[in-house]
Order: C-alpha cells, then sequence, then structure tokens
C-alpha cells in the first residue's frame, strides 16, 4: 500500500510540475492514438470512416476493440481487392 501512495504521489507532483505546453502536446498525442484507426481509415479506406470513427469512441476503451478497428482501417481496400480478385477467376 506504501508503494502505491509514492508512485502517486510522485505521479501528482509531476503532473503539477508540467507546463501548458507539454500538456497540449500530451493531448494532442493521446488524442491522436485515441483515434489513430480513423485517421488510418481516412487514409486508406474511405467506405468505412464513417463507421470506424464511431466505433472509435468507445473502442478507445478496450484494446481488443481498438486493435480489430485498427485492422478495419488499414485492410479495407485490400479486402475489396481481394474479393474483385477471387470473383474474376473461372473455376475450372
Amino acid at each position: 500500500m506504501d508503494t502505491i501512495n509514492q508512485l502517486f504521489t510522485a505521479f501528482s507532483s509531476a503532473w503539477q510540475q508540467a507546463d501548458v505546453l507539454f500538456l497540449v502536446g500530451f493531448g494532442l498525442f493521446f488524442l491522436a492514438v485515441w483515434f489513430l484507426p480513423s485517421l488510418l481509415a481516412l487514409a486508406f479506406n474511405r467506405q468505412h470512416l464513417g463507421k470506424i470513427a464511431l466505433l472509435n469512441i468507445p473502442a478507445g476503451f478496450s484494446w481488443i476493440a481498438w486493435l480489430a478497428l485498427l485492422v478495419w482501417a488499414v485492410t479495407g481496400k485490400l479486402s475489396n481487392r481481394l474479393a474483385a480478385k477471387a470473383r474474376l477467376k473461372p473455376v475450372l
């Protein structure tokens, strides 16, 4: 219990000593990481951007859901291309 109190005290004093520029930078970094699946969906998969962005808000609380959204955001167009290839090849 004493170790937890020391850790909390150290964290509290470090947080109080932080300047405004650090806090703004930390906040922007935190939001960028939280919404990374949405940012990647904007770059890779515009078709499902709205769904990914909507699901990104609660998914940030779960690493598994956040990672699933990250995979969905990156592989969206790839899965469409693979499906199109599969439909073009005739089955003999």
